[in-house]
């Protein structure tokens, strides 16, 4: 069964991951997601990213994690690389949370260039101290570039967990909508990035993620060295 959907209308990439459980970053998910995102980049001018309904993303799968210290650090740094491509997509990225986004769920989303949520009783955000797990680099410097910095510790270090309108106001997101109208608001707004010059889009993102993305990269194996699994 595949994971990652790919349905392309009037140059607009929709990914869509479904797991048929929580949409945890298996592996197998993040392959396909870069599958896809190849293929966006030859075929479309901007890209809509989402999950099933009630379900974002669940973050780094957790059997994996909890294998062990070499098997944890070997998930987060492949997923750093599927972030830190994300992030600098040359295309214009655009998230539509259809539900939970925790943990790395959390740091997908930060990386879209325009983050819209679906209403609902969801939960968005870092739990990785509440788990027994300190956050890593790559989580602490994506929540820096996009959260609120009123909420930049409360995010990271108290671990502190809210719904799609507190994470509209502390800056996980830029918009809240009816889920009925998520996917169709995701794709309009993907269609009015998509009709700005992709030359100086591309660029612009560009110059203003290097640092941040140079810095995880730089980083990483340090990270990974002290990263441990959740308790």
């Amino acid at each position: 069964m595949a994971l990652v959907s790919y349905d392309l209308t009037n140059d607009i990439a929709v990914l869509r991951m479904d797991d048929g459980k929580a949409n945890a970053l298996s592996y197998a998910m993040m392959d396909e997601l870069d599958v896809a995102l190849d293929r966006a980049i030859k075929e479309a001018k901007a890209v809509v990213f989402t999950g099933r309904a009630g379900k974002f993303c669940a973050g780094f799968d957790l059997k994996t994690m909890m294998q062990g210290p070499k098997e944890a650090q070997a998930m987060v740094t492949r997923g750093a690389h599927l972030l830190m491509r994300l992030y600098t997509h040359p295309q214009p990225l655009v998230m539509a949370c259809s539900g939970h986004a925790l943990a790395g769920g959390s740091l997908v989303l930060l990386t879209g260039d325009f983050r819209i949520a679906a209403q609902g009783a969801f939960k968005i955000g870092l739990n990785e101290v509440q788990i027994g797990m300190p956050v890593p680099v790559l989580a602490m410097e994506l929540a820096r570039d996009r959260l609120d910095p009123r909420f930049f510790v409360r995010s990271t270090l108290f671990a502190e967990i809210v719904d799609p309108n507190a994470a509209l106001f502390a800056g996980w997101v830029d918009e809240v909508v009816d889920e009925g109208q998520l996917l169709e608001r995701a794709t309009a707004e993907a269609r009015r990035l998509a009709a700005l010059p992709a030359h100086a889009y591309k660029l612009t993102k560009t110059i203003m993620r290097e640092r941040t993305v140079k810095y995880v990269h730089d980083m990483l194996a340090v990270d990974m060295a002290r990263l441990t699994p959740p308790a």
